[in-house]
This record gives C-alpha cells, sequence and structure tokens, in this order.
C-alpha cells in the first residue's frame, strides 16, 4: 500500500476509541467487511457486534475493511490495494472475509470489494489460496438467493450464537486439514442456521417458477432452520468501536429489544425476529453506565423499542445524568407525557412517528392498530410540551391504494398541521413537519411477500401530487426517494439464484442497470411486477425462521379481505 493510504487510515483509527489490533501469526485472520464507506459502516450495530464477537473467540483475529468513498480515486483508478484499516493488510490475505450485510442496494458493492481484493467473484472459482467469504445480516436472512454464487457461506439469524459455533468448526477443520470442499460439507451438516448454497441447486419449471430446491449430497437438510435466542440477556450488544468519524457519531448505541409484538403485515422484524424479546432494566442500566463514559448521548435502538416496558425509567436515568437519550421512533398510541417529558429534558426537539399510511383502510391492511385520532392525540400532546419538529413517516405503492388514499395523506398531514398550530396559542411558532414519503416494497417472510411492487412512475407521480400538495408550505417538507431505486431494491429482495447474472452484469458495467438489464436474458419485472401464486416456491423458502408460510398466508387474506383460512 502507498503511503497516503497508510495516513490516512492511521489517522482515522487515532480517531476511533475501543478497536482491537492484534499480532499476526498466531491467530486465525478473519477481515469483516461492510459493503459501504466508512462513516455507514461504523454506525451500524450488528457490524459492530461481529467484529466484538470474533475477537473474543479465542485463536481468532478480526480486522475491518470498507467500500472506498466515491471521491477516492486512487482505488478507481485500481492504483492502490484493498486492505483492512487495523494492520493495513490485503484482505485476499485474509482466512476469511465476512461481509455484514443490512441493505439489498449495498450488493454490488460486495462485488465492488471482491474484485478490488483480487478476489475471484463466484465461490466456484476460488481456491484454497482464496479467503472463505461468508455473509450475514437482515437482508440475507430474509433472502440470500441473489448472492448465493458469490458467498461460499451464509450464516443467517442472530450471530451471538452461531459465530462460535463457526469459528470453533473452522478451527478444527483447519487443524485436521480439511479442504475447501470438506469444510463446506461439514459446515453445512454439523450447524442449523448455516447455509452452503453451493450445496444446493434449484429446480425450474417451464413457467420460470422454482419447481424445488435440491439438496446436493447425502445428508443435508432439506431446509436451514434458523432459531433466535431465547435470553438476549445472556450477552450485550453495544457501540463497541467508538469513531467521530460515523453517521451519528455523537450518541453511543444501546440494543434494548429484538422483535416486535406489533407483527405489521410490512414489516419483516416481527416475523423473522419473533418473538419479541426484552433486555432487562438492569442490563440496560449497565450499558449506559459504559457508554456515558464515553458519550452523552446515549441512542436506544430496537425494533420496538417504545414497548419496553421500563422505557420511562430507563430514558429518566439518562437525563438523570445529564445526558440524551435518542429513540429512532415512538408508536403513535404509546406517546404519553412522562416520556415526551423525559426527551424534551434530555433536549430533543424533533419526535419521529410512522402512520405509514393516511387512509384508516390502509392503516388496517397494514395491521398498525393505530387510529387519525391516535395520530392527532399524539400531535396535540407533543405540541403542547413545544415539541415544535415532527418527522412523519408515509408509504405510497401499497397493494389495492387508490387516488383517495394518496389524498387521505395529505389530509392528515394539513390535520396535524392545523391541530399543532391550534396549539401553540401563539406563544411559540410551531417549526416542521417532515413527510417522508417511500415506495411500498414487499419484503420476504412477510404476509405482504407475495404482492407485486407498484408501478414506479405511478408511485412517482403519486409522491409528485404529495410534494405538489405542499411546495407553497414553508411549515411542511416532503422528502422522498428516487423510485428507480425501488424498483433496484425489491428485484435484489425478491429474486432467486438468476438474479445474480444480472449483478454480474451490473458490475461488469460499472452500475449501469438500464444497460444490465437489456445485456442479461433474464426479465426482471418477473420477479418485481408479478403478483405470486400463494402455493409457488419462493426463493428464500429453503429457510425457516419459525414462523409458517401458513401463518403468512392467513395474514395476507386476512389483510387483503379474502376469506381467511384455518391456521393449523
Amino acid at each position: 500500500m502507498n503511503w497516503k493510504q497508510k495516513k490516512k487510515y492511521e489517522t482515522l483509527l487515532a480517531r476511533e476509541q475501543g478497536f482491537v489490533k492484534k499480532v499476526w501469526g498466531t491467530c486465525h485472520t478473519v477481515c469483516l467487511a461492510y459493503p459501504n464507506v466508512y462513516r455507514i459502516g461504523m454506525a451500524n450495530l450488528g457490524f459492530q457486534t461481529v467484529y466484538k464477537i470474533i475477537n473474543e473467540t479465542p485463536s481468532f483475529l478480526c480486522e475491518r475493511v470498507f467500500l472506498p468513498a466515491g471521491d477516492d480515486a486512487e482505488f478507481v483508478a485500481g492504483a492502490v490495494e484493498m486492505v483492512s484499516l487495523e494492520n493495513q493488510k490485503p484482505i485476499g490475505d485474509f482466512d476469511i472475509l465476512a461481509f455484514s450485510v443490512s441493505f439489498e442496494n449495498d450488493y454490488p458493492s460486495i462485488l465492488k470489494i471482491l474484485d478490488l481484493g483480487g478476489i475471484p467473484l463466484k465461490a466456484e472459482d476460488r481456491t484454497s489460496r482464496n479467503p472463505l467469504v461468508i455473509g450475514g445480516g437482515i437482508s440475507l436472512t430474509l433472502n440470500p438467493e441473489p448472492l448465493a454464487d458469490f458467498f461460499d457461506v451464509f450464516i443467517l439469524g442472530e450471530a451471538e450464537e452461531i459465530l462460535p459455533q463457526f469459528a470453533r468448526l473452522f478451527a478444527d477443520a483447519v487443524r485436521r486439514g480439511f479442504d475447501r470442499k470438506a469444510l463446506l460439507s461439514a459446515l453445512q451438516k454439523q450447524i442449523p442456521g448455516l447455509y452452503v448454497p453451493s450445496l444446493y441447486a434449484p429446480r425450474y419449471l417451464p413457467d420460470g417458477k422454482i419447481q424445488d430446491i435440491v439438496p446436493q449430497e447425502e445428508g443435508l437438510p432439506w431446509r436451514i432452520q434458523v432459531s433466535p435466542i431465547k435470553n438476549i440477556n445472556a450477552f450485550c450488544t453495544t457501540e463497541v468501536v467508538s469513531s467521530a468519524d460515523s453517521e451519528m457519531s455523537e450518541m453511543f448505541l444501546v440494543e434494548v429489544n429484538r422483535g416486535c409484538p406489533h407483527l405489521c403485515r410490512f414489516c419483516a422484524a416481527g416475523f423473522v425476529y419473533a418473538p419479541p424479546r426484552f433486555r432487562s432494566h438492569e442490563e440496560i442500566i449497565s450499558a449506559i453506565d459504559r457508554g456515558l463514559m464515553v458519550k452523552n448521548k446515549i441512542g436506544l435502538v430496537g425494533t420496538a423499542v417504545s414497548d419496553h416496558p421500563d422505557l420511562v425509567k430507563i430514558c429518566q436515568y439518562i437525563v438523570d445524568h445529564n445526558a440524551q437519550a435518542g429513540i429512532g421512533s415512538l408508536r403513535v398510541d404509546q406517546i404519553d407525557e412522562k416520556i415526551v417529558d423525559i426527551l424534551k429534558a434530555g433536549g430533543i426537539e424533533t419526535i419521529v412517528l410512522a402512520p405509514e399510511a393516511g387512509s384508516q383502510r390502509l392503516r388496517d391492511l397494514l395491521r398498525k392498530g393505530i387510529t387519525e385520532d391516535d395520530i392527532l392525540c399524539a400531535t396535540r400532546l407533543l405540541i403542547k410540551k413545544e415539541m415544535s419538529n415532527l418527522r412523519l413517516y408515509f408509504m405510497v405503492g401499497l397493494p389495492t391504494e387508490t387516488d383517495e388514499d394518496i389524498d387521505a395523506i395529505i389530509d392528515l398531514a394539513k390535520k396535524i398541521q392545523h391541530t399543532a398550530l391550534g396549539h401553540t396559542e401563539g406563544k411559540r411558532k410551531f417549526r416542521r413537519i417532515t413527510l417522508s414519503i417511500n415506495q411500498f416494497i414487499p419484503k420476504p417472510r412477510t404476509p405482504l411477500q407475495w404482492c407485486a411492487l407498484a408501478d414506479v412512475q405511478d408511485v412517482g407521480k403519486k409522491i409528485k401530487k404529495i410534494a405538489n400538495a405542499f411546495r407553497q408550505d414553508k411549515q411542511i417538507n416532503v422528502i422522498a426517494d428516487v423510485p428507480k431505486w425501488n424498483y433496484v431494491q425489491a428485484l435484489l429482495s425478491l429474486g432467486d439464484r438468476r438474479v445474480g447474472d444480472i449483478l454480474m452484469t451490473v458490475h461488469r458495467l460499472n452500475g449501469n442497470w438500464m444497460r444490465a438489464f437489456k445485456d442479461v436474458n433474464i426479465n426482471p419485472d418477473f420477479y418485481v411486477y408479478r403478483q405470486k401464486d400463494l402455493n409457488e416456491v419462493l426463493p428464500w423458502d429453503i429457510i425457516e425462521v419459525g414462523v409458517s408460510k401458513r401463518h403468512l398466508i392467513h395474514e395476507y387474506e386476512k389483510g387483503l379481505g379474502l376469506r381467511p383460512k384455518a391456521e393449523g
């Protein structure tokens, strides 16, 4: 590596607290990769957790690597190596290259990192001289198939119990001299929740649907069983490395729960991480105490933070220590004076709420469990407490959506604004409502996984209609994603193994998706715009996460007003 690159990495490390730098030559080596830039990766609690687990495993060393920033011309030109942050070792020299993957839109960056590291993109082309390429994270647990050709191993579900098992078996296989094929077979047969895609082959029907996915060796499980960790108090999930250069750098992150009791039909968290589990008050306070030694703001992380039975006590503890409590969003129907007073005392001025839909009909379809009265009551309370900035999340392109449902978003936003202005009483000017408008994308393992993505051009028109309704209103700001990237995300969320050919072509064409769609003899609309049959084999059916397909069908039919089937 050159001097400039080395200096850059040393500067990053100097601005960190908590990183681990072990001596090479005595450990099995793991390079943990995040397929996005440093500031994004270092704000990911899952990524940090894996870093801690591996470095705490005897005889293992873990270092980090990130996607080069877009303005890093030397990487673009291929003038420098892809090396780890801690010891600046080439990523191809590690025993294992482990990707932590949370978002489908980062998939192309996985291929870019492999390529920059001189590692063959396809698993079938690698030899014993190459690292074992493994991957985990929520998006891979939902559906790993689009990346199946590029990974040797997927580690699915929650990492705290399965990663140490993987490390022990890997170390034992190396000691016994296993070759790559024998290692992969042993991993698949001995560790539940682990998936070696090369040991399974999909077969297709003439219409392009999947007939089945078949094990290629005797003794392999027909389905990959992913089980939740029963006692999350048995380990601590907090920020491990504090970086001044990460997103949310001012906040120390503490996980308070996993799973969600509300089971909204569009959200995978409640179904993949079932049942909902909450860390004890004592464990959280202990983690907060460690965090307060580093930072003055504690970010409470989880899929149902509002539901923690001791949330008020936890937030009060933070405020009593002259610190701020940060919460991603609050459930509308769980906002009360106590929690608002505590957040305000901690300096919080913006509250995030997620009505998701403007009409009650669509909120019921989504199983949100809230009403317009709940939303307006929450608004009145927040304004009464001088919380002068609101951020509201809505989705468009929902199943059965009509023009009236889009009008309902506009009407509800105006009602919220009117309610807010009506309760300022001239004492303090209400500042702003931000409407974050996102396209609904069907996700695997949810009751709406069979739905087609709404046409992105139609969705763009709906977003424009909402934006135009508030163009002259200085108090309501509308923000939205670019609809065309929602199409790509849906393709990577819902695709099967053949989508890997599209990813390869996108990589070869330096990110030109439109050209790749033309060059590859695969119709992406088949995955994105097609309503799936309830009885067809879906790409992710090879994996079982504990919630039965029959239950998902029951919820799908109930949500769409069809005759519900008995659950059985």
